[in-house]
């Protein structure tokens, strides 16, 4: 990709020398990033768990994390076949745990839409698969895996890969097609796969992404509680997908999904295609203010504002250099950074920056490229 940076060992080795991302402050846990060229920027959860299933929570507290977190949707996702509390929790009706959190959703959460989904938890291939925006999960309980696929695809379901990197399926951790696979992506039954889950990464599922067209996913699987795995008060976040949508409603961000305008949030990264992660660092970052730094010198200070909830790490590559710091910026949330930049600046120029906390390919940072208009 032309605007890319592909840097393998010298930025892997400054990541992680300067791997410290300045922590959101524990009142501004919502994820928001700004809306990009007439879509609306939405935060989704499309994989979750409660009692219902293997997690450990009623799902009433999926709704309340998710309000709290800012998410626009939340997808109720237990597990079909895999049901360890039966004993306790009898299942039978495999959308029961959606009618809880959507009834409470629409009584106390308005503004988080709940969808109706299942985990089909099978051995490799295909492993485990999320079908969410069903019509009745129960409609999923068959023996043959591809009768599965073929019914949810009759509910219009939005069907992804999950985890395909878990090493007790992999046990090298390398996320890798099966020929099985390869039919559900052909047959157009199979729609993303998870990049993210939790807080695990696997470069190999975004090159299948990008290899066949399927829409990048992170999410948080989540079994215990949001704030005891993010570590929400010290500056954590949930894993999320940050979806592109026309309109902040259901049918909307569905459609957004099968667009693959889709990006995943994980551990202050955003990882998705250039053509969505790189609106959205340029709908984020800004360049707000921009001044001589003294009267009769042609250092220029140019501000460098965040209006998003994601901190960002930035490696200048371009021929500036800075006078009071090094090639690397760190840009907290909503907040800004000064940089005086040296030389002759009496003409206007550009500031390009790969952005280290943002991969559209493996070991790929994107470019994003500021103009700086100098004032007389």
């Amino acid at each position: 990709m032309s605007d890319s940076v592909n840097r393998a060992g010298f930025v892997a080795g400054l990541v992680l020398a300067t791997a410290a991302v300045t922590p959101a402050s524990p009142q501004s846990r919502a994820i928001e990033f700004p809306d990009v060229d007439g879509y609306h920027t939405l935060a989704v959860d499309l994989h979750t768990h409660s009692v219902f299933s293997d997690g450990s929570v009623w799902p009433v507290i999926r709704v309340q994390e998710s309000e709290r977190d800012g998410l626009a949707l939340l997808a109720v996702t237990e597990h079909l076949e895999h049901q360890p509390r039966a004993a306790d929790i009898p299942h039978p009706d495999r959308n029961r745990s959606f009618e809880v959190a959507a009834e409470y959703a629409g009584a106390e959460a308005p503004g988080v839409i709940v969808v109706n989904g299942a985990e089909i938890s099978r051995s490799m291939p295909p492993g485990h698969v999320n079908a969410v925006f069903l019509r009745d999960a129960n409609a999923l309980l068959r023996a043959d895996v591809m009768e599965v696929f073929q019914e949810a695809n009759r509910q219009d379901a939005f069907l992804f890969w999950n985890h395909p990197n878990w090493i007790t399926q992999r046990p090298d951790g390398v996320a890798r097609l099966t020929e099985m696979h390869r039919r559900l992506i052909a047959e157009g039954l199979l729609h993303g796969i998870e990049v993210a889950n939790e807080h695990t990464y696997s470069a190999e599922a975004l090159q299948i992404a990008l290899d066949y067209d399927l829409a990048i996913l992170g999410v948080t699987d989540i079994h215990g509680l949001i704030d005891w795995e993010y570590d929400v008060h010290g500056g954590g976040h949930r894993t999320a997908t940050l979806v592109l949508a026309e309109e902040r409603t259901a049918e909307s961000i569905k459609q957004a999904l099968h667009a693959n305008r889709t990006a995943a949030w994980k551990d202050h990264e955003l990882i998705g295609r250039e053509d969505v992660v790189v609106p959205l660092l340029e709908a984020s970052l800004k360049v707000s203010a921009v001044r001589h730094r003294e009267p009769r010198g042609s250092v220029v200070t140019v501000t460098l504002a965040n209006g998003s909830g994601g901190a960002f790490d930035l490696l200048s590559v371009g021929a500036q250099r800075f006078y009071d710091r090094a090639a690397v910026v760190e840009v907290p949330p909503y907040g800004a950074v000064e940089i005086s930049v040296t030389g002759e600046n009496s003409a206007d120029f550009e500031l390009s920056f790969a952005v280290l906390n943002a991969i559209v390919a493996p070991e790929t940072h994107p470019t994003l490229r500021l103009a700086v208009e100098v004032p007389e």
